[in-house]
């Protein structure tokens, strides 16, 4: 296991690089990058020279932005004056923001530069929000963990029980009549479920009984722990439960598709033929069998959901996590706060990936991936 598991630890390297270069090359030909909005802003709304020149408030921008290049792995935007919106203003001001935004050097340049940063774990700052990437990544980082981590454990602690019994009592009333409840489950989609939670129980048309933003009410930080637990289980209810049910729905039925091929099996037949009970056939034959795909799948579930499930989640309940950042970074072409989740992102999905696996020697010590030819 320790030979397979660091060469799957080798190939994090050339996967992680070959997923950023692809997103690189595609985004030199992406339109509109921050040098065309930052012209388009000049043109449109009417700023001075001292946004870009760092004279009044722009200063610290302009600074940081500066800072930031190296790893603004931007748009390959053409020489001074190609610029669509730079018609009409002074090519020295389009030079200087080329520089302020790292835009003077050749797109190969910007690459290795953003690379070698990111192999310190160094992710410049925003473009547009000047802050670092990491203090912003941290501070939403709280948000996609507590949806991620609370609805994982809610859908394996109802599919996992419910998937169980509908195999057991398969073709019963019980079986039929969940079935309907979970297929109804799997066919509402994530953000028409939440607005419909929030009509009703958010203060939308009807009941005001959640809040609609954020994790904590104003001045929880001074309340008694177990008031404050309850005031985060009370601002989580609404959103973890629109990721229950867009989730639980698939689980349940992986599991008792699981179940019902394990005790079919014929050493389950000789199991009850030796005279065991139908719990020990279950729990102790058929169980870790059924289990194996369903526990080990547990990283890569609740990476999934943690980093694609939870977008519109975060929009329509107000919660500034993960993705709206991820999604505001894409809008605005803020591209070291993109290209820095994109590489944090990959690299913990390609590290739970590998846990998956070591998962499920966990589960069933006679599998070994060494053994594979």
């Amino acid at each position: 296991m320790g030979a397979y598991l660091l060469r799957r630890l080798l190939l994090v390297v050339p996967t992680l690089l070959g997923i950023i270069i692809v997103n690189f090359t595609v985004v030199q030909f992406a339109p509109g990058g921050p040098v065309e909005q930052m012209l388009a802003e000049l043109r449109g709304e009417g700023q001075t020279l001292g946004r870009i020149t760092g004279e009044g408030g722009g200063e610290v921008r302009t600074r940081n932005a500066a800072e930031a290049r190296g790893s603004a792995g931007g748009a390959g935007q053409g020489p001074v004056g190609s610029y669509r919106g730079a018609q009409g203003l002074d090519p020295a001001i389009v030079a200087e923001i080329e520089r302020t935004f790292g835009f003077d050097k050749p797109a190969i340049v910007r690459f290795f530069e953003m690379m070698v940063s990111y192999l310190r774990f160094d992710f410049g700052r925003s473009l547009f929000r000047d802050r670092p990437v990491v203090d912003l990544i941290l501070e939403k980082m709280p948000v996609s963990v507590s949806l991620g981590l609370w609805s994982t454990l809610i859908i394996y602690l109802v599919s996992i029980p419910l998937g169980i019994r509908k195999a057991v009592r398969d073709g019963s009333r019980f079986d039929i009549a969940t079935s309907g409840v979970v297929l109804v489950g799997y066919a509402i989609p994530g953000f028409l479920f939440a607005i419909l939670l929030v009509v009703f129980f958010a203060g939308g048309s009807f009941l005001q009984w959640f809040p609609l933003r954020g994790l904590a009410s104003p001045g929880a930080a001074d309340l008694p722990f177990f008031e404050r637990a309850l005031d985060y289980a009370w601002h989580m209810a609404l959103p973890t439960l629109t990721l229950v049910i867009g989730g639980f729905a698939g689980l349940t039925m992986l599991t008792k598709n699981a179940f019902l091929d394990e005790i079919g099996k014929q050493y389950t037949v000789t199991a009850r033929a030796k005279g065991n009970t139908e719990q020990r056939i279950l729990y102790g034959h058929v169980f870790r069998n059924a289990m194996l795909l369903i526990i080990a799948g547990f990283p890569a579930a609740f990476i999934g959901i943690l980093f694609t499930g939870a977008l519109l989640t975060e929009i329509v309940f107000s919660l500034d996590g993960l993705g709206l950042l991820g999604f505001e970074s894409a809008i605005r072409r803020d591209y070291p706060v993109m290209f820095a989740t994109l590489y944090i992102f990959t690299l913990l999905g390609l590290v739970m990936q590998i846990v998956g696996d070591f998962t499920y020697t966990l589960v069933d010590p006679r599998i070994d991936f060494e053994a594979r030819r």
